[in-house]
């Protein structure tokens, strides 16, 4: 299956992204704060799941999983990469892990079998022996781990050599047009936030995923956009999950009074909608994805 530099989209991805598609911490990193942010695993998948599922499958194939791998999803949530990974892999051994127990438990309960487990654990500090898997992967959680360089350590650790590293973080800064709009209009409504858009968090950016990869010693690095669409049905289908107030654009509409809240809304649907009645919105999300391989014992990096 060749797979070329530029953005990544091929037809059988684009199938499996349909039938996957549905219509864990920048800031404070402390527990506590990683547990009020993502507390809840049907709210998550209002959120954001839904774009997680139709994302996954594009992951999945960039990073070459073949059926019979075993694969391990750091930072699982509500199980979308792993689900992508079964599709494609059925008698592969997947594990999934993530620091959330009632995304743990959700996870759980939507993808039963015998060859696929979640369990909570951390990505900084992995129980799994050395070289315990063929892929190791994980789908926007990076950029919210308190210390990413030591999970990308452990997550080649538990690689065996010549197997693969990889990952995708949403391009907050300027691509995932849902989170975007929604920080322009909270900033435009009180500039003091600023330093609460996701844009500045770590590894969001072209080039940084790819450039931690390679100072890590990988092999083969290369990185690469995948792009889908989030489709909305309604206005309130884009505003309502904000309110179930899950990660920090949620925890920020928490936070505001109610009067700050209805005028963050309005100027929302006035951004998305202009004077116009209510109808489905599109926009666009564009995610890095980076992959690279364990170098085989003796082997050069480069």
């Amino acid at each position: 299956m060749p797979i070329g530099d530029d953005v990544f989209v091929s037809p059988r991805t684009l199938a499996l992204t349909t039938l996957m598609a549905v219509s864990v911490f920048a800031g404070n990193t402390s527990a506590g704060a990683q547990g009020r942010m993502f507390s809840a695993g049907d709210a998550y998948e209002r959120f954001m799941g839904r774009w997680s599922r139709a994302l996954a499958p594009l992951l999945v194939e960039f990073a070459g999983v073949r059926d019979g791998d075993a694969v391990l999803d750091v930072g699982s949530g509500t199980g979308a990469l792993t689900a992508a990974v079964v599709v494609v892999a059925p008698s592969s051994r997947v594990i999934g892990i993530d620091p959330a127990a009632p995304y743990v438990d959700f996870a759980r309960t939507r993808h039963p079998g015998d060859l696929v487990r979640f369990e909570v654990g951390d990505a900084q500090r992995l129980r799994f022996p050395d070289g315990s898997f063929e892929r190791t992967l994980s789908l926007l959680v990076l950029n919210f781990i308190p210390d990413p360089t030591k999970a990308l350590d452990e997550m080649i650790r538990v690689t065996r050599p010549g197997g693969t590293v990889a990952a995708a973080v949403w391009d907050y800064g300027q691509d995932m047009e849902m989170l975007r709009v929604f920080w322009d209009e909270a900033i435009s409504l009180d500039p003091a936030m600023a330093g609460r858009d996701e844009r500045h968090m770590p590894l969001c950016r072209k080039g940084e995923l790819s450039a931690l990869w390679r100072a890590h010693g990988l092999q083969d690095v290369s990185e690469q956009a995948l792009t889908i669409q989030t489709r909305f049905v309604s206005f309130d289908d884009y505003w309502w999950p904000f309110l179930e107030r899950q990660g920090p654009a949620g925890t920020h509409v928490g936070a505001l009074s109610d009067s700050e809240r209805e005028e963050l809304r309005r100027r929302l649907r006035k951004r998305l909608l202009g004077d116009g009645p209510d109808r489905p919105i599109v926009l666009a999300a564009r995610a890095w994805a980076v992959r690279g391989n364990v170098p085989r014992r003796g082997a050069s990096v480069r």
